[in-house]
This record gives structure tokens, C-alpha cells and sequence, in this order.
């Protein structure tokens, strides 16, 4: 008797823990999930914490919500111009909607892949095929993407139930081909831009140049008009000096310029005078006192 009364009390036990165990279920942080009823959702996007559920009929399916990448093969895509180019990206993409990823994907995360890998080439293909070449290589790659990702997360939240939050180009290359050309018609621009600022330099070393010479010019001339100025203003002031002096006393001034003229005449070697001896030149040679008018 107490033996079967204790058979009853475990089985009761093991059975209220099979119960509790597929009743009771716990979604965690970074999950959403679906309840289903023979394969049909009947519970959307169930939050995260400890849920319950009707065992044997009613399943639980979670899905992780945290930011998945999809690292895309490179693609060869062609621009406005039919010119060739080779993108490397990556995607970043979330579930946001539980209930559509589950009914598109069947919660498959690598069937998830297969259905946006597609939908972001034909994006990017799109986005490349209305730039030039030179619009590529100049733009920058985050304003170039903005485009596509947005279009994109519209289309695949309502067809997958994701959000595409970000498409990221790695690396655009070129062919060989278009290499060789893009660097030669890079080389040229260049090349006309150093013209431009050469000849621009000379324009401006010209004006420069111009500017100081008649600068200069305009200073020589003030220059010498002032240094005029001054041998004039020199040549009055010296002039009334020695009236003055000759005023004060005109004997002693007339034999110092007498004094003046014989060193001038007779520093050199072999100079020669043909004069008068009674000529005025020498009344001082012969006294020294002037020879009176009488």
C-alpha cells in the first residue's frame, strides 16, 4: 500500500514536472518568438521573460533579434557609361517582425540570407548604374549607400519581416582595363589643374612684380626729388654762409680762396700755368698783404 501510494506521489511529481517543463518557456533577451498551433501562428512577436503554452499542441518558435552581418561576394556591376567596376560590402541587417520572418523564412537564417543577398545586388547594381565612373570614385562611399539601404528596408521589412540597417561598401576596384584609363584621364585633369595654378602663380608674380617696380619707381622718383630739395635748400644755406663770411671780413676771405686755388692748381706734377706775373693769381705769392689800388 505505501509502496503504491509512493509510485503515484513520483509519477505525480514526474508528470507535474513534464507538464511544468513543456508548459513553461522562456524567451530571452535577444529573441523574439511566435507561438504556434499545428504550424499556424497564433501568438505574435512574444516579448522577452517566462511564458506559457499548451504542451503537445502549441509550439514556440525564437528568433535571434540582435544585428546579423551578411558579408556579400564581390559583384562586378557597370556604370552610367558602361564602364566595369568591382564592389566588395556587407549588410546589416535585424529581425524586427517575428511573424513575417517566420512565414517567409520558415525562421531559417540562412534561407533569410539567400532571399536578401539577391534583393542588396540588385540594389547596388541599380545605385551603379546611374553614377559615373568619376561620381564613384569621388563621392563618398556612406552618401553613396544611403540610397540603397533605405529602399531596401522598406522592400524587405514587407516582404521578410528585417530591417536592412546599413549596406557598407568595403572596396570598389577596377579592372585592369579601366584602371589604366581612369588613372589616365585622372592624370590629365591633374595635369590641367597644376596649368591652371602655374599660370595663375605667373599672373599673379607679374602683377606682383608690376606692382613693386612701380612702387619702386615712384619711390626713386620722390627720392630724388627730396635729395634735390635738400642739394638746393644745401646750396642756399652754404651760399648765404660764405656771403656772411665775406661780409665780415672780405681780405682775409679773398685769401683763403687765393689759398684754395693755388692747391688746386698746383697739386699734380707738371702742371703748367701760362699767366701774367703781374696777374691778380699771385699778389699773394709775391707779399702777403693784397697790393692796395693805388
Amino acid at each position: 500500500m505505501i509502496n503504491n501510494r509512493s509510485l503515484l506521489i513520483v509519477g505525480g511529481l514526474a508528470a507535474a514536472a513534464w507538464l511544468a517543463s513543456n508548459s513553461l518557456y522562456v524567451v530571452d533577451e535577444t529573441e523574439r518568438a511566435v507561438k504556434l498551433r499545428f504550424g499556424e501562428v497564433i501568438e505574435e512577436n512574444i516579448q522577452p521573460g517566462l511564458h506559457v503554452k499548451i504542451p503537445i499542441t502549441q509550439t514556440i518558435r525564437k528568433f535571434d533579434t540582435r544585428v546579423l552581418t551578411l558579408d556579400t561576394d564581390a559583384s562586378r556591376y557597370l556604370t552610367l557609361e558602361q564602364k566595369a567596376v568591382i564592389v566588395d560590402s556587407y549588410v546589416k541587417w535585424q529581425v524586427v517582425n517575428p511573424t513575417r520572418y517566420y512565414e517567409a523564412t520558415a525562421g531559417d537564417e540562412l534561407q533569410a540570407v539567400r532571399l536578401i543577398q539577391p534583393r542588396v545586388d540588385e540594389s547596388l547594381r541599380n545605385e551603379f548604374g546611374r553614377l559615373n565612373l568619376q561620381q564613384i570614385i569621388s563621392e563618398k562611399r556612406d552618401e553613396l549607400m544611403t540610397g540603397p539601404t533605405r529602399d531596401l528596408d522598406e522592400l524587405m521589412r514587407e516582404e521578410l519581416g528585417v530591417a536592412i540597417l546599413d549596406i557598407r561598401v568595403k572596396r570598389i576596384d577596377l579592372p585592369e582595363d579601366v584602371s589604366s584609363a581612369v588613372y589616365d584621364r585622372m592624370r590629365s585633369e591633374r595635369e590641367r589643374e597644376a596649368r591652371e595654378w602655374r599660370a595663375q602663380g605667373q599672373e599673379e608674380a607679374e602683377r606682383i612684380r608690376a606692382n613693386a617696380d612701380r612702387r619702386r619707381q615712384v619711390l626713386l622718383a620722390q627720392a630724388n626729388e627730396r635729395s634735390q630739395t635738400l642739394r638746393g635748400e644745401g646750396d642756399a644755406e652754404a651760399a648765404a654762409i660764405f656771403s656772411e663770411a665775406y661780409g665780415k671780413d672780405e681780405e682775409f676771405f679773398s685769401f683763403w680762396r687765393s689759398l684754395e686755388g693755388y692747391r688746386s692748381s698746383f697739386q699734380g706734377d707738371g702742371n703748367m700755368l701760362v699767366l701774367d706775373p703781374s696777374s691778380d693769381f699771385f699778389q699773394y705769392l709775391k707779399s702777403p698783404m693784397p697790393q692796395s689800388d693805388e
